[in-house]
């Protein structure tokens, strides 16, 4: 079993509360991550001492009450700020999220039952090594995502548990133990009672998790409570020679196929929702999706809204969906326009989304040749120092103005008529040389 590679911090914070009468433990993700090799992102404490206990332990430390009802102490120790809690019992859910009232408690075991799943049960310190009162180890050791007791009470109590199992089995590659699997199908509809910003976390972490594709289409009634949206995907026929999946899988695929970076997950899941809606079928039973691009960005656009997504994500998401069937440049002038259009970041972008929506389609490689070459045209392009924007201009309005060209929209036509010319290599692009080109156009009044 591997070690518990706890900070100093939370050692110390452990050894005062023993050293105090208080047993006390690392306890859910941490544990649980660092047993599976992993970092943890942030350490949680379990106590038998009540809050006013935890204080009096650390009282020379800057501690801050964060949740004082809840038995929540945040003590600061050398800097690193250690979430102190007192062992609990919950009293009645009647939110579908939070407890009415809690009751503190001297016994580890009842905190631990009140908890999701067995895997986050685990405890640590020093002395006693883990400690495994619910079955915990065994499921870490065999990846099993099993809720503690009754799976119908510990989501009844909180809805938001049905989310975080799935986003759970997404991250770790974990199988959903059955019993669970059927409560959390059964008791979806509750997620409904949960607040969008809550809800957008847990899918946004679901979907950059390692088994994404397999949660997603396993769980996809789930999903569609909160995007209902998405049931229009869900066998849609792609009858074409380009593809062997309907919509839905294919965008399985496709999800799959990606970086697991939060925007190109997105901008995945949701590339293709306009095809439903734009589904043509002609005279020889084949499927066309024109237009479906725009179609899919008008229907996303209202879903990234409704679920909380700041301004940035969903313009770069909706953006990346209205090019993903942009075609391939051909050549290095056609990939320069293209760079023009849409800068560095969104080309890389593209040929990633490209790669990844070929990868659910039936001949996968079908496009490899036409991504390498278009990604050679952007190293080429960036170690040339190539123009292919008014930034990379070697002229700007300043010198436009200098040479007798009125302000305004003039300035701005003459520098986009001399960026074409220098993209399409009718002319070089230094700066004597496009003076010279912008005066004699100035004078003969000819383009």
């Amino acid at each position: 079993m591997p070690e518990i590679p706890a900070p100093e911090q939370v050692k110390t914070a452990l050894r005062r509360l023993n050293e105090s009468g208080f047993s006390a433990y690392a306890v859910g993700g941490c544990v649980r991550d660092s047993l599976l090799g992993k970092a943890p992102l942030d350490w949680d404490i379990t106590t038998a001492a009540r809050p006013e206990e935890t204080e009096r332990v650390f009282a020379d430390c800057r501690l801050i009450e964060t949740g004082l009802q809840h038995g929540t102490v945040t003590v600061l120790l050398d800097g690193v700020p250690l979430e102190i809690t007192t062992f609990r019992v919950d009293g009645d859910y009647l939110d579908a999220r939070h407890p009415e009232s809690v009751a503190f408690t001297r016994n580890l075991k009842e905190d631990l039952l009140r908890r999701d799943f067995t895997v986050n049960t685990l405890c640590w310190n020093e002395q006693d090594g883990v400690v495994d009162l619910c079955g915990g180890l065994f499921d870490l050791q065999n990846g099993i995502l099993r809720a503690v007791g009754n799976p119908d009470h510990r989501f009844a109590e909180d809805a938001l548990r049905i989310l975080r199992g799935i986003r759970f089995a997404s991250v770790l590659g974990f199988a959903i133990e059955p019993n669970t699997a059927e409560s959390i199908l059964r008791n979806r509809q509750s997620l409904s009672k949960i607040a969008a910003e809550r809800i957008r976390v847990e899918f946004t972490k679901l979907l950059c998790g390692k088994n994404a594709a397999e949660v997603l289409d396993h769980y996809r009634e789930v999903i569609a409570v909160f995007i209902p949206e998405v049931r229009a995907l869900f066998d849609c026929p792609q009858n074409t020679v380009y593809h062997c999946f309907d919509v839905y899988r294919h965008t399985l695929a496709t999800v799959e196929n990606i970086p697991p970076r939060e925007a190109l997950r997105l901008c995945m899941f949701f590339h293709d929702f306009g095809k439903p809606l734009c589904r043509k079928t002609d005279e020889n039973g084949q499927d066309h999706f024109k237009g479906h691009e725009k179609a899919s960005v008008q229907i996303v656009l209202p879903i990234l809204k409704r679920l909380r997504f700041d301004n940035s994500t969903v313009k770069t998401v909706t953006n990346w969906i209205a090019l993903h069937d942009t075609k391939s440049p051909k050549t290095k002038i056609e990939a320069k326009k293209l760079l023009s259009e849409i800068g560095v970041e969104n080309y890389r972008a593209l040929i990633e989304i490209k790669r990844a929506d070929n990868r659910g389609k039936a001949q996968p490689h079908a496009i490899d040749e036409k991504l390498r070459r278009m990604e050679d045209f952007l190293s080429e392009i960036l170690e040339n120092n190539e123009c292919y924007d008014l930034h990379g201009l070697a002229v700007n309005g300043d010198d436009l103005k200098a040479a007798g060209i009125p302000n305004g929209k003039e300035i701005r036509d003459a520098l986009n008529g001399l960026l074409e010319l220098v993209i399409t290599e009718r002319c070089e692009n230094e700066k004597d040389t496009l003076l010279k080109r912008i005066c004699a156009v100035a004078n003969t009044g000819n383009g």
